[in-house]
């Protein structure tokens, strides 16, 4: 059992005001892996007071000097790489090899992407007409970061806040707890000044809401469900705090018939994008679109590969899947599970309860419901577990307002043997990013959405400006 009831705040690790605690569980196994404290509005004030106070100096260090401290951060992150891996397995199930080539190494490949990014920007510049613009640290932010990829998104928050000059406080995910205090253990290592960077764990209603709420935080950074995004923003806006936010999505994945002799290989791989991480990817692509001459093809490829997706314990290497999180999110994703079975016409694979040999832990059954209409349930609301629904199109017309057909916007996906229909139906998209042809992201570009998948992108460039504020200067 793991200790982590105390708060990293002003450069130490305190003992916490609050004093209602949580268990953490390993869902593999349903033991308990160590215990957190749920912060109080008291241990948030304390967290704002040590990141206002060191803003104050941070905000006027050089970008030079920011870049040795990230450049040591990172140096310090590959060092421990196996030590996160190995948290991120067992805090939220991500099997190992997996937990290593994209949970862990995500850490690393955003540090990187935001010191080439930093690197390359000017903060200073003259405009067209003669003003100088400056570029500078926006202040303290709030940063409040889920347990599906955790390091993922503290990585996407917490570098560029550092990266610009701005100090803040991070609440993790009360799940995923391990990840972010061997985080916060190497931003210590790496010699970040005290009060720069501060976590607490909590729940979202108390802890989260009082760092949204909060006088001296001048920005709220969150991803999470779209319902939580809207209650920060709300709660953000009697101090009109900037805020950005990652949501949820219902990525469409559109499948033509021009794929020809690809048509296997894209719809293997697109069965396996919706499946990876247990499903619990914000932009999983879980709506196949399918074109209907090669519609009964695809429902054939799909079955056989959903039946031979492994499931299998986390700790062990290879391309399985693990457990969801919790219990909670068990509870959950069998109820859509359930309700997917009810309403759509035919089930190709999984369905409710557990895989054979998997009594305990929280793992489910990868599933796949096909002749699915876009008004269903399973179509519209946000899974976040290995549960895809096919549905058929007759023209591209139709296949374009089925995807934009859905209140998210953040990704879609595109299989077509033709890159002038790529390109076509891409402009089309109302998505924030479009992967063609098993395309997939690359450090340093910009990650967010359209519509109810919220504002703002993380990542490079991009991710960098978010933090910042703009300045003119107007010379006589």
């Amino acid at each position: 059992m793991k200790d982590l009831r105390k708060f990293y705040i002003n450069g130490e690790w305190v003992d916490p005001y609050a004093s209602q605690e949580m268990e953490v569980i390993n869902p593999a196994t349903e033991a308990p892996i160590g215990a957190i404290t749920l912060g109080s509005v008291e241990d948030v004030d304390r967290a704002v007071a040590a990141a206002n106070l060191a803003f104050a100096t941070y905000s006027q260090t050089t970008k030079e000097e920011r870049l040795e401290l990230l450049e040591k951060f990172l140096e310090i992150y590959k060092q421990r790489f196996e030590e996160m891996a190995q948290a991120i397995t067992t805090e939220m199930g991500a099997p190992i090899t997996m937990s290593r080539e994209a949970q862990t190494d995500c850490g690393a490949g955003h540090l990187q992407g935001f010191i080439d990014a930093l690197r390359e920007q000017e903060t200073r510049e003259t405009l067209n007409n003669g003003d100088t613009l400056m570029r500078e640290p926006v202040g303290v932010c709030g940063l409040i970061t889920p347990w599906n990829w955790p390091i993922n998104q503290v990585a996407l928050k917490v570098v560029p806040a550092l990266a610009t000059g701005c100090t803040c406080v991070l609440k993790p995910s009360e799940f995923t707890p391990l990840s972010a205090a061997l985080y916060a253990e190497m931003v210590h290592a790496a010699g970040f000044p005290p009060g720069v960077f501060n976590l607490v764990n909590g729940a979202g209603p108390i802890a989260g809401a009082a760092l949204s709420r909060h006088p001296d935080i001048q920005m709220m950074s969150f991803t999470g469900s779209t319902r939580a995004g809207m209650a920060i923003s709300k709660d953000a806006a009697d101090t009109v705090k900037r805020v950005t936010l990652e949501l949820g999505g219902k990525s469409p994945n559109l499948v033509f018939a021009d794929c020809g002799e690809e048509l296997e290989n894209r719809v293997t791989q697109s069965v396996l994008d919706c499946f990876y991480n247990t499903g619990q990817s914000c932009d999983a692509p879980t709506r196949l679109l399918v074109e209907r001459s090669c519609y009964d093809k695809v429902l054939e490829i799909a079955e056989r590969v959903g039946k031979a997706q492994a499931v299998g314990d986390p700790g062990t290497e290879g391309d399985h899947i693990g457990p969801l999180v919790s219990a909670i999110q068990f509870g959950r994703v069998q109820a859509h599970i359930e309700a997917a079975v009810a309403e759509a016409p035919r089930l190709l694979c999984g369905g409710p309860g557990k895989p054979e040999g998997f009594e305990t832990g929280y793992y489910v059954r990868p599933t796949i419901v096909a002749d699915v209409s876009n008004n269903m349930k399973i179509a519209r609301e946000e899974v976040f577990g290995p549960v895809l629904a096919i549905i058929p199109f007759d023209t591209e017309e139709e296949a374009i307002q089925i995807a934009n057909d859905t209140p998210y916007g953040l990704a879609a996906y595109l299989q077509t043997g033709d890159i002038e229909r790529a390109e076509r139906v891409a402009s089309k998209l109302r998505a924030g990013a479009v992967h063609i042809n098993g395309g997939g992201f690359e450090y340093g570009s910009p990650f967010g959405g359209y519509k109810q998948s919220g504002n703002g992108r993380e990542g490079g460039i991009f991710g960098i400006e978010d933090f910042q504020e703009v300045k003119t200067l107007h010379f006589g």
